[in-house]
């Protein structure tokens, strides 16, 4: 029985040494300058004085701040600082679930609560100046809490901040410890999932998912082997901001309870994380929807000063003769750049990638009309040329017109009127302006061009006239023709339109026209003639509708007209040449009725009607 125990007392051991081993080891006797070493890998970029740290001095032989070791692949950093509102030992994991340390009579700090507006308390904070050599600063860091369990997401979180400003500025803190390109600042209430609770009274708490792409894991499951003390943790997140080289500002990293000592939080910071560095902007790329637009150039700036020595590289390939703060690219590529930083000799580099937007592929177009009433101007439909300068493109935007390019660039003064535009001169220029799915701008030329040189073309001929007659003034006509292009028509020679078709036609003769509205061509006029008929007559001998005719029939070809009673009698026949009826039958007056014509042309056409005889 005892070796038994003893064998069980072995594995424990082991096990227990397992788990420790997975865990985060805190070191809590750094002070502040050896925190900011760490923080800062002693880099040669940054002029670091001034240090100082704060936070538990009432658990005796503990501090709330420390620097971590790390063995456990569940951990994102190797090492690094951290500053808790509690002792920072307790950070080692894994998670137990409990209610926190700290003490009442550990303050809070006044710059936390105004930037932000909580009542703070235990709060822990490293502090220090420094001056950058490069544009920009940066580190790496997340936020772990044991407010990350039950509804406290829901309702509060403990708050931290990366506060910087220029050192002696009377302006306010600049917060950096907030969601990336946002002003929200990082915390559990701020950065959570969904939310489902179900409290002691068996009522159950919801909530909505807040910025959960920042979050990483709870580590307060069963049986769990976190390697810290905390309930949940965000991923991790970079503090960046732009500074100016040879400027001494100060920063203050500072975390604290909200309100009570109860559920304790930290902020776990990457070793040497925290450098000066060259901010060359973010990368350009098509599948960001950023990227250069064709044809453009992308000036990449250091923003550094030229006394600085640069060498610039392109897909890895040395630029030999690029030695300037900044550099001007014209095609795709990974552009790096390495500055040796005087006086401290110091290298820093980054690079970004430039990919650019495909062309957008335009046709300069004209649309030419004709002068055909010698004033030297006309009406534009300006959308008939889209399809030509777009090249039929339909990814394209709708083609937007301006009179000149200045107005086009800063999108100002837009032609409105585009299906009715009239011309300013006999040749006008136009801008077209078109944009991809990239927000990237063309630009090509429409051209107005008004000629005078009017000329009838025996190659575009009317063949035709096709009418729909005895309609009662719903009579219409189309006009047939040879030839192909961008035709007008009439039926009077004044009113054109576009269509050959003309409705509506009271009986009468017409003439025909057909012109070319870009090459001036007209056709040679062709007559026609609408025919048509009375619906009644009322032969009373008053000189008004005493008899019943065609109209205009006499102008065509013989034609016979036979008259028909409602019981298809002949009542009456005669010819085009004889063409009134004035309601009699041998001599004797018909009673007033519906009667029925039929029309008989001589090539055997029939048209067939009827109509009224009123006394």
């Amino acid at each position: 029985m005892k070796s038994c125990k003893i064998i069980i007392c072995f594995l424990f051991y082991m096990l227990s040494s397992q788990l420790w081993a997975q865990s985060i080891i805190i070191d809590d006797n750094k002070n502040a300058t050896e925190l900011v070493n760490l923080l800062t890998q002693n880099s040669s970029c940054l002029q670091i004085t001034n240090e100082s740290v704060t936070g538990d001095t009432f658990s005796p032989g503990k501090n709330s701040y420390g620097t971590f070791t790390n063995t456990s692949s569940n951990f994102p950093f190797q090492s690094g600082i951290v500053l808790s509102t509690w002792s920072s030992t307790e950070s080692s994991g894994p998670f137990v679930k409990n209610f926190g340390g700290g003490d009442d009579f550990w303050l809070g700090d006044t710059d936390l609560n105004q930037t932000l507006n909580i009542n703070s308390i235990n709060a822990t904070l490293l502090e220090f100046d420094f001056t950058p050599l490069t544009n920009s600063i940066s580190f790496n860091y997340f936020f772990a809490s044991n407010e990350y369990q039950d509804d406290y997401p829901c309702n509060y979180s403990d708050g931290f901040a990366f506060l910087i400003k220029e050192k002696g500025s009377t302006s306010p803190y600049q917060n950096l410890a907030v969601i990336p390109e946002t002003n929200t600042t990082v915390s559990s209430f701020n950065i959570h999932p969904a939310i489902r609770f179900v409290n002691n009274f068996n009522n159950t708490i919801n909530c909505p998912a807040k910025n959960e792409d920042y979050f990483k894991q709870f580590n307060n499951s069963a049986n769990n082997n976190s390697p810290i003390n905390y309930a949940g943790q965000t991923k991790v997140l970079n503090a960046k901001t732009n500074v100016t080289p040879g400027t001494t500002y100060h920063i203050k990293l500072v975390i604290a309870d909200d309100r009570n000592t109860y559920y304790d939080s930290a902020i776990f910071m990457e070793a040497a994380s925290f450098n000066s560095i060259i901010d060359l902007g973010t990368d350009r790329l098509l599948a960001t929807n950023n990227a250069v637009c064709f044809g453009d150039t992308y000036l990449i700036d250091t923003k550094l000063p030229s006394t600085y020595t640069f060498k610039w590289y392109k897909d890895g390939v040395l630029l030999t003769s690029e030695t300037n703060p900044s550099y001007i690219a014209t095609i795709p590529g990974t552009y790096k750049v390495e500055a040796t930083l005087n006086p401290s000799g110091c290298t820093a580099t980054n690079e970004i990638k430039i990919e650019y937007t495909p062309e957008i592929v335009l046709k300069n177009t004209t649309l030419a009309h004709c002068d055909f009433d010698g004033d030297g101007k006309d009406f534009f439909d300006l959308t008939e040329a889209d399809n030509q300068i777009t090249n039929n493109n339909s990814s394209l935007s709708e083609v937007t017109y301006y009179e000149n390019l200045t107005d086009a660039q800063t999108n100002t003064n837009p032609i409105l009127n585009t299906k009715n535009y009239s011309n300013q001169s006999l040749t006008q220029i136009l801008i077209a302006k078109v944009t991809n799915s990239y927000n990237c701008d063309n630009y090509a030329e429409l051209t107005l061009k008004i000629s005078s040189d009017n000329i009838q073309n025996p190659t575009t001929i009317i063949t035709a006239v096709q009418t729909q007659n005895f309609g009662d003034n719903k009579n219409s006509a189309i006009i047939e023709y040879t030839a192909s292009g961008n035709y007008e028509f009439s039926i009077d020679g004044i009113f054109y339109q576009d269509s050959p078709e003309f409705l509506n036609l009271p009986a009468g003769n017409y003439i025909a026209y057909a012109r070319d509205k870009n090459t001036c061509n007209e056709s040679i006029p062709f007559p026609f003639i609408i025919l048509d008929y009375p619906r009644y007559f009322t032969p009373n001998g008053d000189g008004y509708n005493d008899t019943w005719t065609i109209k205009n029939l006499n102008l065509l070809p013989l034609a016979t007209i036979s008259i028909f009673d409602r019981y298809g009698k002949l009542i009456k026949q005669f010819s085009s040449s004889n063409l009134n009826w004035n309601g009699t039958l041998n001599g004797y007056l018909l009673p007033a009725d519906d009667y029925w014509f039929t029309l008989f042309f001589t090539d055997g056409k029939k048209i067939k009607g009827h109509f009224s005889l009123k006394r």
